[in-house]
């Protein structure tokens, strides 16, 4: 039997052979549709519409995020004619208000931080501490160093707990020469830029986030 394309078929799924209507199962066998179980076939139908849904919804989120950023850049460039300066910090985090001060769009920049190999010389400068200092002395300090050095099942360091250690004010010498080893292992790897919205009722109210995110809806 010929191949089938898959861009080719009706939003049903459905493949016409000899006039027939076929679907194709996981093997890519095709099925006579009447030889299908209803609730196979209604199952098939459900998934089929949610999922056109989904993909005209995220499709919408895509120009809403590109048609914001191009907004925001627009009247950057304005006030960069007039000023002669760009709105925001060194990173990029800007945010924009409405005149009453009850609507407002953030701009966040997020880098991503990996960890090159002084990580390791760290990690022995610390041990090398705690081996020293008495076994029963700074419980909390040995927990915070166990969960920061030990990797998640993507081997990924705890970032959090590594930057809990240097928020640690320890005046040992192989400690602060451990935290100085951190930070050089520090290095940006990548980053992303989010646009967060936020209105409230009145001044006095809290910011309540305009939810897009659909696991928070």
């Amino acid at each position: 039997m010929d191949a089938v394309n898959l861009e080719d078929r009706p939003q049903s799924g459905e493949v016409m052979v000899n006039g027939k209507p076929y679907l194709p199962d996981a093997k890519g066998n095709l099925v006579p549709v009447e030889a299908i179980k209803p609730a196979d076939k209604l199952e098939d139908e459900t998934v089929r519409k949610i999922i056109g849904h989904a993909r005209e919804l995220s499709a919408q989120i895509g120009r809403f995020k590109q048609h914001t950023f191009t907004d925001l850049s627009d009247f950057e460039a304005l006030l960069a004619q007039e000023y002669g300066a760009t709105k925001g910090g060194a990173k990029g985090n800007k945010t924009f208000m409405t005149f009453n001060g009850l609507m407002k769009v953030q701009v966040q920049v997020q880098d991503s931080i990996d960890f090159g190999p002084q990580l390791q010389i760290a990690k022995g400068l610390v041990d090398e501490c705690l081996n020293e200092w008495s076994a029963d002395s700074r419980p909390e300090i040995r927990a915070i160093v166990t969960r920061a050095f030990n990797t998640d099942k993507a081997g990924q360091i705890n970032r959090a707990e590594i930057f809990m250690l240097l928020r640690l004010d320890i005046e040992d010498e192989r400690w602060k020469r451990a935290m100085d080893a951190i930070r050089d292992a520090m290095r940006v790897v990548g980053s992303k830029t989010y646009v967060r919205c936020y209105e409230r009722g009145s001044i006095e109210d809290n910011w309540q986030a305009v939810t897009i995110d659909l696991a928070k809806a």
